[in-house]
């Protein structure tokens, strides 16, 4: 079984909706499919317990009265088929989706540095735990700690407390001076400005990181570097995000080339593969206004609308402005590639310890003495950390790209030749 769109979007989160939205008045057949039940990404996720921006119902809103739009949910992408032929499957089927034109849309993951304790039961990301709130997780009660960097940890503490847990600690691992000078910044950006304002929690510390996570056979305590000391704090949860990644693996599975850790974009958004273009956070973190902004520039230059497309580049610049405010702010500090003890797991999937990483020169040869990176998570984790702690360049990503069942990879059987 096969299907055609005229514009494929991989990723409903901000930056593909903006896409579909600007693309769509071209009455091009235009097709968004996304892993996550419905369309707002992992900023914008909902759940029993989330709380949607009004700007995000309306966009969601707006893609349901398009005709020209489909949106498939709970997809994934498995395998290239062929030439602007990807291999999807979802719940009931798997088949092979035709395009003329791409976009990625694929955003970003945390970045999660292995530490003494990382993998106890209770410890997640900050990401990771606001989308697990959001999702259902019942906290009311307990006792969190939030270490890190970034406005995340901000943002995560905020969903928490919502739901009825109690803020002990905040870490943030930049200094007070970085973190002072940032907020110097926002007057810039009068609504960042303003939403800083809601997010301050008094038990937010600079200078801060978590160095080991306490317990024996669930997280019962953490320690934590607090500006010059060293504390002991009781609590039942700990979240621990040190920023994100760009989800690069299909970019490159596919011949995109990359600008450092990001997909590499012109001025169109588009890749360095022609006829396929990327936006958002896969092509470099800045938040949910950039996003929204690359994204339409993307679909408007894919529908061939380049002169409404280069209006918006003055408001892209403008929240890229903020991004790399943000990100020289944030920036992680060297220290913190010092928490992984020799025996502290870096491949929680397969037991690959630091020692047994640390004396390879690349990935390859450290997955073939150890197995890091050939678990279920195939390297989404340890990879990320390993690039961060060694230096080591991820490898491109071979199908299947995600776990799939035998009927659907026999659908590239079915696949004619091109």
């Amino acid at each position: 079984m096969s299907d055609y769109a005229d514009l494929l979007i991989i990723g409903a989160g901000p930056a593909g909706m903006a896409a579909a939205l600007a693309a769509a008045p071209s009455g091009a057949r235009i097709v968004l499919l996304d892993d996550n039940p419905l369309p707002g990404g992992q900023i914008w996720r909902d759940g029993p317990q989330a709380k949607l921006p009004a700007q995000a119902r309306q966009m969601r809103e707006q893609l349901l009265g398009l005709s020209n739009v489909r949106h498939h949910a709970d997809t994934r992408v498995i395998a290239q088929a062929g030439p602007k032929q990807l291999l999807l499957e979802d719940a009931e089927r798997g088949w092979v989706m035709t395009y003329e034109t791409l976009i990625l849309c694929t955003g970003a993951r945390e970045l999660l540095l292995p530490f003494p304790g990382w993998t106890l039961p209770g410890v997640t990301g900050a990401g990771g735990l606001q989308a697990l709130i959001k999702g259902g997780l019942p906290v009311s009660g307990e006792r969190l700690v939030i270490a890190g960097s970034g406005p995340l940890l901000l943002a995560s503490a905020t969903t928490a407390r919502s739901n009825g847990a109690r803020i002990v600690r905040i870490a943030e691992q930049a200094s007070r001076g970085a973190v002072a000078g940032f907020a110097a910044q926002l007057p810039r950006w009068p609504h960042k400005l303003l939403q800083s304002f809601g997010l301050f929690d008094h038990h937010y510390r600079t200078g801060s990181h978590v160095l080991e996570a306490l317990g024996s056979d669930r997280l019962e305590g953490v320690r934590l570097h607090q500006q010059g000391k060293v504390v002991e704090l009781a609590c039942e949860r700990l979240a621990v995000g040190f920023g994100l990644i760009p989800n690069t693996q299909l970019g490159q599975a596919l011949g995109c080339a990359l600008s450092g850790t990001a997909l590499a974009v012109d001025a169109w958004q588009a890749s360095s593969l022609a006829d396929h273009y990327a936006a958002g956070e896969c092509t470099g973190f800045g938040g949910s206004e950039l996003a929204l902004v690359e994204g339409a520039i993307a679909g408007l230059a894919a529908v061939g609308e380049r002169d409404a497309a280069q209006r918006l580049w003055p408001q892209r610049a403008r929240w890229q402005g903020f991004a790399d405010t943000l990100n020289h702010a944030f920036a992680i500090a060297p220290a913190l590639k010092q928490l992984a003890k020799p025996d502290t797991l870096v491949c929680r999937c397969e037991d690959v310890a630091f020692q047994a990483l640390a004396g390879h020169a690349d990935w390859r040869a450290a997955k073939l003495a150890s197995r890091c990176g050939m678990g279920a998570c195939q390297g989404r984790v340890c990879g990320g950390a390993a690039q961060h702690l060694f230096g080591w360049t991820p490898p491109v990503p071979r199908p299947p790209f995600s776990p799939a069942r035998i009927e659907t990879l026999l659908c590239l059987d079915d696949t004619p030749p091109l």
